[in-house]
């Protein structure tokens, strides 16, 4: 009688950097694709959700705002529908593994291959062709933003992902993680899995006051962005005032016309996808800009008034103990998560 091997679950690691309330492109992006997964995945798949701290702080962030900021992610996280009870939700500060493998994969990282990435160089604003030992980028350049992308690998590896949801922009990192997997693996054995890239069905969002730009927390216009709290008076005003163009009624073609083909992409990924952009612009077509960007902010804000609400709620439950707890119980999931990993790494290393 023949039998079928069984295959080993799943595991699923993301992460997200505490800057507050993320915004609408964080969860367009990124954050609704994590409550899809852990709603239709198999009840064996690991889900591990982390608010990457550590990362926060290549640009030295003032203390007591990062603590606050890192409250509100998790608050918003749970706002989203995630379960702490369903998926592993922690800071990256508080499982140290992550660092204790980072500092094991620098030892095999490739300083030309990190040289090569767009992290560092876009941080420290400084056009694709720079090298980190041309006298600017030297001037700049910390060690800890450089060594950024090894960090990032740890994330994925200590937890053995298999499978990582990421958006364009991440790629890049991910094939770096793949490959820091494959160096540690040809010198002590096969301990890491190499992490499958899940691209997320949602393009980027784009700013509201430049349409060519990502929506973004960076921008200095905060008016540039919604995020997921924000009152229904607020999101009226920055729909009112996004940019769009002088010409008459409403149609979608992202080249010519940006501003109007993101509000229209916004509303088509907010409703998942069921009807094209294309049958939006038709429907809003007679409309004039006025009565679109309010129809535009209608929609935006009803499908986020059950995110604000849960926000509230949780943000305040027990006097900010319950979010204490939630921390609390994925820092110890994850840590556990991470000590199976490094039991294997040390062995195989002889540490």
């Amino acid at each position: 009688m023949s039998t079928t091997a069984k295959s080993k679950p799943e595991v699923i690691f993301s992460g997200i950097q505490p800057t507050g309330v993320p915004h609408l492109g964080n969860y367009l992006g990124a954050l609704r694709q994590w409550t899809t997964l852990q709603n239709q995945t198999p009840t064996d798949t690991k889900l591990m959700y982390s608010i990457v701290d550590l990362h926060a702080i290549t640009v030295q962030p003032d203390p007591k705002r990062l603590r606050r900021w890192k409250r509100e992610t998790l608050a918003t996280m749970l706002a989203i529908g995630l379960d702490p009870t369903r998926s592993t939700i922690f800071y990256q500060s508080a499982v140290p593994a992550h660092t204790e493998l980072m500092w094991i994969l620098c030892c095999s990282a490739s300083v030309g291959y990190l040289a090569r990435m767009t992290q560092w160089k876009s941080k420290l604003l400084l056009p694709d062709g720079a090298s980190f030992l041309d006298t600017g980028g030297k001037a700049k350049l910390k060690l800890g933003l450089f060594a950024y992308p090894v960090l990032q690998a740890a994330d994925v590896l200590i937890h053995r992902a298999t499978k990582v949801p990421v958006g364009d922009d991440q790629i890049q990192h991910l094939e770096f993680a793949r490959k820091c997997a494959t160096n540690f693996n040809n010198a002590y054995g096969n301990i890491l899995p190499e992490p499958r890239t899940f691209i997320s069905p949602a393009k980027r969002i784009m700013s509201l006051k430049e349409p060519l730009l990502k929506m973004s927390k960076s921008h200095e216009d905060p008016r540039s962005r919604i995020l997921l709290t924000d009152r229904h008076e607020d999101i009226y005003s920055k729909i009112r005032l996004a940019l769009t163009d002088s010409l008459s009624g409403v149609s979608y073609d992202p080249s010519s016309r940006p501003g109007v083909s993101n509000l229209i992409e916004i509303v088509h990924h907010l409703e998942g996808g069921a009807t094209t952009c294309e049958e939006l612009a038709d429907e809003y077509s007679s409309l004039s800009m006025r009565q679109f960007k309010d129809m535009i902010a209608d929609r935006v804000s009803s499908s986020l008034s059950h995110i604000r609400k849960n926000y509230e709620r949780i943000l305040k439950a027990d006097d900010g103990r319950y979010l204490d707890a939630v921390a609390a119980q994925g820092a110890l999931k994850a840590s556990a998560s991470a000590e199976e990993t490094m039991v294997l790494v040390r062995e195989a290393m002889g540490l």
